[in-house]
């Protein structure tokens, strides 16, 4: 019998990705959504609303594993008051839920594998190379994060295996970061932003689902994993590869840093920060991106 994988935030960017994936492994996936859905070949749908705090249960009861992706997104609006409540909550709650029907039913898992961000090391410029021992930032990047994580550990204490992937900038056709660069890149408008100096760790979604893949089946694996290449990318090298993948020269002067604030509010530090983090960990058990080149990675993401 196929193993069945389910899925918070299965309809979002990296999730439809990574139940292809799935499904060419051979693993049936189930996949949470607040509407009802007809569910397809090998792939089966469940309501559940987080606000509310209901849910199918039978979504969790027939899962060998969690992968719990689930959350608003973090940079979709400026960051008002109102805002990073819904940021913190979606995290928070989502995976209070699932932790719920896991307790009450004495339901094991395999592994539950959470989606987190290497934003956990906070809005920093340096040269420091965060690794997963480095110490949680105390900005709300960092406090967001931690928040997110701790769902784990309640996990962790009903004897399951967790694994929480650290995710960089995530590279994809038309979705993610891309989406939101292109418009303006392909109008040959872009340009580096602030500074330029800050670190962008990203990662090809190819490899990020390969990375949840390894997760599910290595048993060995448990705690942190930064999911990020590690080659300095920096927002200016980042913009002049991808105007250069596009077929030109950026011509433009840096987008002054305070115009960004005046637009962006406190949502600026996602653009105008950055860190560098090392992927040792989940390279040392084995793991290999396929994608370590930017301009291939991009180019890759364009065609």
């Amino acid at each position: 019998m196929k193993k069945n994988v389910l899925i918070t935030g299965g309809s979002g960017f990296v999730g439809r990705h990574l139940t292809e994936l799935l499904i060419l492994r051979g693993y049936t996936v189930s996949i949470l959504s607040r509407s009802k859905k007809q569910n397809k070949k090998d792939i089966y749908y469940f309501q559940w609303d987080v606000g509310n705090q209901t849910i199918e249960e039978e979504a969790v009861l027939r899962a060998d594993y969690i992968v719990h992706l689930a959350g608003e997104n973090i940079a979709g609006k400026r960051w008002t008051k109102k805002r990073k409540q819904a940021i913190i909550e979606s995290r928070i709650l989502s995976g209070q839920l699932l932790y719920s029907v896991l307790k009450k039913n004495n339901k094991k898992v395999a592994a539950f594998v959470s989606a987190s961000a290497i934003g956990i090391y906070g809005a920093i410029n340096g040269e420091e190379i965060c690794t997963e021992e480095t110490a949680a930032a105390t900005d709300f990047l960092g406090l967001t994060c931690q928040r997110w994580e701790s769902i784990d550990d309640y996990i962790e204490n009903l004897g399951i295996r967790c694994v929480k992937l650290r995710t960089g900038l995530v590279l994809g056709k038309d979705e993610g970061l891309l989406n939101t660069l292109l418009p303006i890149f392909k109008k040959r408008l872009g340009s580096a932003l602030g500074s330029g100096k800050q670190y962008m760790p990203w990662v090809h979604i190819n490899d990020l689902c390969n990375a949840y893949l390894l997760s599910i089946e290595n048993s060995e694996m448990d705690g942190s994993y930064n999911v990020a290449v590690n080659d300095n990318t920096t927002n200016a090298s980042f913009s002049k590869t991808l105007a250069k993948v596009l077929g030109y020269r950026i011509w433009l002067p840096n987008v002054p840093a305070f115009i960004i604030r005046m637009f962006l509010g406190e949502l600026s530090l996602l653009v105008l920060k950055g860190r560098r983090v090392s992927s040792d960990k989940i390279e040392n058990l084995g793991f290999q991106f396929q994608y370590i080149n930017l301009e291939e990675a991009l180019t890759d993401c364009l065609k």
